[in-house]
């Protein structure tokens, strides 16, 4: 008898070591938890992401001012006279994307300005952005 009970305890001892991951379900539990947290996540991120480029072209726009005025008084033009890109963007920070292009973050051209007019955010920029940064927030440099 001593053979027959020895031999079913090692039978369950090699079952039991068998057993000792996840189940399918309890891997499907997690997946199901993890894809459930991203769907919630992800639309945050990226209304965040685009209420940043918001920011940064409105950031631009006050450097675009800036620079204008700063050419219109070392070059003495009157109020209404244009500006060209390239007259500007002589008076940013020398390697940023502004500099290098005179384009928006999104690749819109913010073009010729005019002395003693505010800049404006591009109509294309405008739209992509409309549904995180309305009216308000582009204020005084809106559409």
């Amino acid at each position: 008898m001593s053979g027959a009970i020895s031999s079913i305890l090692i039978m369950n001892t090699s079952t039991a070591k068998s057993h000792r991951g996840f189940t399918l379900v309890e891997i499907m539990i997690v997946v199901a938890i993890i894809a459930l947290l991203a769907a919630i996540a992800v639309p945050g991120f990226l209304r965040a992401r685009k209420r940043s480029q918001a920011s940064r072209i409105l950031n631009d726009l006050r450097m675009i001012d800036s620079a204008v005025d700063q050419y219109a008084i070392e070059t003495n033009r009157t109020t209404g006279a244009t500006v060209n890109v390239t007259d500007w963007t002589n008076y940013l920070k020398k390697g940023s994307l502004l500099y290098n292009s005179g384009n928006s973050l999104l690749g819109s051209p913010y073009g010729t300005q005019v002395v003693d007019i505010l800049p404006t955010v591009p109509p294309n920029d405008y739209a992509t952005l409309s549904d995180v940064a309305g009216v308000g927030f582009w204020s005084p440099y809106g559409p």
